[in-house]
């Protein structure tokens, strides 16, 4: 992440407080979405973010969340003083999530990631016995996957 300037903590910290829309509780920076946070000389803070999906159609709300998270703290007077941009490149990937992301999701939503070898272990119990369900998932960003040992249904970050 690009943070060139002193009061960069500070910038970076106000997008722990922005959390997705789908996932209360997970900040957009545990999700992995940002990309850089600067303040240019003229005071306007430029968020550079990385969608988790590129039609996913909740990116104007969490832009205007990033914009009105640094009027709430202070950093900025209005939201006209931040400016919210919105990458193709890099692609987001699952392994953007930081481990506390990680955690939340599997803990408060049941979502798991897919290991790096492709396998699946449930969130629920732990077991490696969970396989594809179905494509669909309830957003165009997940699936559906089934845990043959705790018999319950979890949702598969795409």
């Amino acid at each position: 992440m690009n943070t060139g300037h002193s009061d960069d903590a500070e910038l970076v910290a106000v997008l722990d407080r922005v959390d997705d829309p789908e996932y209360p509780g997970v900040s957009i920076r545990d999700l992995g979405m940002v990309q850089a946070v600067t303040r240019d000389a003229d005071g306007v803070v430029r968020v550079s973010l990385v969608p988790t999906f590129g039609g996913c159609p909740a990116l104007p709300m969490i832009a205007s969340d990033v914009r009105h998270a640094y009027v709430a703290s202070g950093v900025t007077s209005t939201t006209d003083d931040v400016t919210v941009e919105w990458l193709d490149s890099p692609v987001w990937s699952p392994d953007r999530i930081s481990a506390a992301g990680s955690a939340a999701l599997a803990a408060e939503f049941t979502v798991v990631l897919r290991d790096k070898d492709g396998s699946l272990r449930c969130p629920v119990c732990g077991s490696r016995t969970v396989r594809d369900r179905s494509a669909a998932g309830p957003t165009r960003c997940r699936s559906i996957a089934w845990c043959d040992d705790c018999r319950n249904a979890v949702e598969v970050m795409r």
